[in-house]
C-alpha cells in the first residue's frame, strides 16, 4: 500500500468522538478555544491496523467479558516481536501487566523506594514523570540534558554528580526520549547505566516508544545493553499502545528479568487491589504484534515525511525556528526562542496561529520558548500548522 492509499484508508475524523485531543480543547486551553488545530496529546489520527479491529470484533461477538487468563500464545507472540526486533526474547516468568506505563512507574516507585527517597529524571521529559514522583511523596531530582542546536545529549558527569549529591535511589529513564526525540545509543546507555550500577540506583526504563524509530537509528532496550550486564538493576516498561494507537485499552508490560527484583515487586503487588488483565487490550496487542508490521511501516513513513516537511519548510519560512531532532517518537520539540520572545510563545502559537501544542515548560524548567508537536497525524494538518506559523511570523 502506498502512502496516499494508506492515508485515504486510515486517517480518521475524530471530532465528536469524545477525543481528548479534539473535543477536550476548551478544558485544556480555555473557553472559546475549541477551534484550535490540535497538535498535542500523544495519540494518532490513524485507525489501528485491520487485524486489531477484526480480532476485537470477533472477541466481542462472544459477548462475555469476564475474568480472563493470559494464554501461552500471547507470551510467544510478544517474545517473538521483542526477539526479532531487539534481540530481547521475553520469558513468561519475567512478565507482569499494568494498565499503563505511567501506572507502572508509580507501582515501581512504591515497590522499590520509600517516602522521601530521591528519584531522578532527565529534563526535559514527559511531564507525568515529574508528577508521578511528587505525587508519590518522593523527592524529585532533575538532571538536565545538554542542548545544542536542536540536539539533546546526556551529561554523564553531571548525572553522576546529581546521583551522589542527592543519594538517588531510582532513575526513571525515558527511552526513546520524549520530547528530546533521542534514540539513545548503546554507548550512552552503557555510560548512564554504569553510573546507576556503581551507586546502587534502580533503573525503571519506560520504553513505550521503542517501535517508533527513524532513519537508521537503532533502539536498544536497557536490559540488553552490553550483553545484558545491567539486568540486575533494570525494570522495563513497554506497551503496544503508542505503536498501534491503543492507549485506552489500558494494557502494558512490566518486564523484570532479575529474580530478586521480581520477588520484591510481587510482594508489593500482592497488597494492591489489582485490576485484571484487559481482555480487549490483550487481544488487540496480540493481533498487532502478529499482523501489524506492514501497517507500522506505513505509519513510520507518514510520520517521517511529516517531520521532514516540518523541519525543511518551517526553518526556511520562519527564520530562527529550529526543529529539534527526531530519531524516535513522533513528538519533536521546536525551538522558537530566536524568532518569538519566550514569554510570548503561547500568545503566538495559540492566539495568533490557533494551534494547540504542548509547551516546553511543561517538560522542564528553562524550556519556555519550546513547543512539542505531534506528527502522527494527517499531513494536511502539518501543512496547515506550518503555514499559519510562517504567516504569523512574517506579520511580526
Amino acid at each position: 500500500m502506498n502512502k496516499q492509499e494508506f492515508l485515504q484508508k486510515y486517517v480518521a475524523e475524530r471530532h465528536g468522538t469524545d477525543s481528548m485531543k479534539w473535543d477536550g480543547l476548551e478544558e485544556k486551553f480555555g473557553k472559546g478555544e475549541k477551534d484550535l488545530l490540535a497538535m498535542w496529546v500523544a495519540d494518532m489520527e490513524f485507525k489501528t491496523c485491520d487485524a486489531v479491529v477484526e480480532a476485537m470484533t470477533e472477541r466481542s461477538k462472544h459477548g462475555v467479558f469476564g475474568y480472563s487468563i493470559v494464554p501461552d500464545a500471547y507470551y510467544t507472540v510478544f517474545s517473538q516481536w521483542m526477539e526479532q526486533r531487539y534481540n530481547f526474547p521475553i520469558k513468561k516468568e519475567w512478565l507482569r501487566f499494568s494498565t499503563g506505563c505511567v501506572t507502572g512507574i508509580a507501582w515501581m516507585i512504591h515497590a522499590f523506594t520509600d517516602p522521601g527517597d530521591a528519584c531522578m529524571i532527565l529534563t526535559p521529559v514527559y511531564y507525568p514523570f515529574h508528577n508521578v514522583v511528587t505525587n508519590s511523596s518522593r523527592k524529585l531530582v532533575k538532571a538536565d540534558l545538554h542542548y545544542q542546536d536542536g540536539y539533546f545529549t546526556m551529561d554523564i558527569e553531571a548525572i553522576e554528580k546529581t546521583v551522589v549529591e542527592n543519594q538517588v535511589k531510582m532513575f526513571l529513564l525515558c527511552s526513546p526520549h520524549n520530547p528530546a526525540g533521542r534514540v539513545w545509543t548503546e554507548e550512552e546507555l552503557d555510560q548512564v547505566l554504569a553510573v546507576c550500577k556503581k551507586h546502587n540506583v534502580l533503573v525503571v526504563s519506560d520504553e513505550i516508544h521503542q517501535d517508533i524509530v527513524f532513519k537508521g537509528n537503532r533502539f536498544i532496550p536497557a536490559a540488553v545493553v552490553s550483553g545484558g550486564k545491567y539486568q540486575d538493576i533494570v525494570v522495563t516498561l513497554n506497551s503496544a499502545t503508542k505503536t498501534f494507537n491503543l492507549a485506552t485499552l489500558i494494557h502494558s508490560h512490566i518486564i523484570i528479568t532479575n529474580e530478586k527484583l521480581r520477588g520484591i515487586y510481587d510482594r508489593f503487588a500482592s497488597a494492591l487491589n489489582r485490576t485484571e488483565v484487559s481482555i480487549m487490550g490483550m487481544v488487540a496487542t496480540m493481533a498487532a504484534y502478529q499482523h501489524g508490521g506492514e501497517w507500522l511501516k506505513n505509519v513510520l513513513e507518514v510520520i517521517g515525511d511529516n517531520y521532514d516537511y516540518l523541519k525543511e519548510t518551517l526553518e526556511k519560512g520562519l527564520p530562527g525556528a529550529k526543529v529539534c531532532c527526531m530519531e524516535g517518537t513522533y513528538l519533536p520539540m521546536v525551538d522558537l526562542r530566536k524568532c518569538v520572545k519566550a514569554e510570548k510563545t503561547q500568545e503566538f502559537i495559540q492566539k495568533r496561529c490557533r494551534l494547540a501544542v504542548d509547551y516546553g515548560e511543561w517538560f522542564g524548567d528553562g524550556y519556555q520558548g519550546f513547543v512539542r508537536f505531534n506528527l502522527a497525524t494527517d499531513p494536511l494538518y502539518i501543512r496547515q500548522a506550518v503555514e499559519r506559523m510562517i504567516i504569523e511570523g512574517k506579520n511580526g
